[in-house]
């Protein structure tokens, strides 16, 4: 029996789970719910139908995972524990500071409603979570070290476009060589902002507008570019549709750390992703755990979970057996 699955909202991440559910002999899309007019959003799967937002609530014994594909500012603080009254969940919430309160709100509505909950999956929050927690337990003494890119971030991106001004912009983010040279090192560096990361804007300006106005505005937008060292170059329409169509990004996680009774012995934990899609890889990781929501919730193991509280068997739809033959 497949594993249905509706997606609520089809922007980039909506179109990604779409693709990561085609992938997964397991699962079948039933359908796609949109605050737009149904009839303007064409989908890829025949056999799904495409209905307003509205109408989600009737879908409650047709669904049995809905993955939510809003952005984390406004939509999913919302719309998570709205849905957890009603289906399984799952989101990509990834506003890292607030984690704490979206959990507590979603565990309340599912733990009411008896549903199961998944929150934060992704890359990061997601992937690199789990990978900074089993490298913390592994070298208990040591450092962490994050660095993200080379690749698009999507929210600077878009404050560079709020700018009066600005036509269209894409916000590159680039991890400082030396500073992951020096940590792949073991020299443990001690890394501000500044020297962990630098900024690459590529902006297409509005006829008539200022590039020295729009640059220094760029250079010193606080919480986005001011503690960085920013870069904006002022390309054509053309250029970005040509060199800057796409949305690619990775990173790494990194941990330094001794062992021995004199700590003599020095390890390097690193993980590492280059993405030529954002979404499409936030979406295949969302899909895992998506089967992993319809085995907790068969087996009574309702409420809010993160990707922490999930065992990897969970995420595969090989069996215990055959993971065990493959894998281990």
């Amino acid at each position: 029996m497949s594993i249905r699955i509706g997606i609520l909202g089809y922007g980039n991440l909506g179109r990604g789970v779409e693709c990561a559910v085609c992938q997964n002999p397991d699962m079948e899309l039933r359908a796609v719910f949109t605050r737009r007019e149904p009839k303007d959003v064409k989908i890829l799967t025949d056999t799904a139908k495409v209905c307003h937002v509205d109408e989600v609530k009737n879908w409650q014994k047709e669904i049995d995972v809905l993955i939510l594909c809003g952005g984390s500012a406004t939509d999913l603080p919302v719309q998570t524990p709205e849905y957890a009254k009603l289906f399984n969940v799952v989101d990509s919430f990834d506003t890292h500071a607030r984690i704490p309160e979206h959990f507590a709100a979603v565990d309340a509505a599912a733990r009411e409603a008896g549903k199961t909950t998944i929150i934060s999956v992704g890359w990061d929050p997601g992937m690199f979570s789990l990978n900074r927690l089993y490298a913390n337990v592994i070298l208990p003494e040591g450092k962490d070290y994050t660095f993200w890119g080379r690749g698009v971030s999507q929210g600077h991106s878009d404050a560079v476009r709020r700018i009066k001004g600005v036509k269209d912009a894409k916000q590159y983010t680039i991890p400082v060589e030396s500073a992951l040279a020096s940590v792949r090192a073991g020299e443990n560096p001690d890394l501000s902002t500044r020297e962990k990361h630098t900024r690459e804007c590529f902006v297409v300006l509005e006829d008539g507008a200022d590039a020295a106005k729009i640059e220094e505005e760029i250079k010193t937008m606080p919480n986005y570019f001011a503690d960085y060292d920013t870069t904006v170059h002022f390309i054509s329409e053309e250029e970005m549709k040509q060199d800057h169509s796409r949305i690619p990004h990775g990173g790494f996680v990194l941990r330094s750390g001794v062992t021995g009774w004199e700590k003599e012995n020095h390890h390097l934990i690193e993980y590492s992703l280059k993405l030529d899609s954002n979404p499409e890889f936030t979406s295949s990781v969302i899909a895992a755990y998506a089967r992993a929501a319809y085995r907790l919730s068969a087996e009574g193991d309702h409420g809010c979970k993160t990707v922490f509280d999930i065992a990897p068997a969970y995420l595969s739809a090989k069996s215990g057996e055959e993971l065990r033959a493959s894998m281990l």
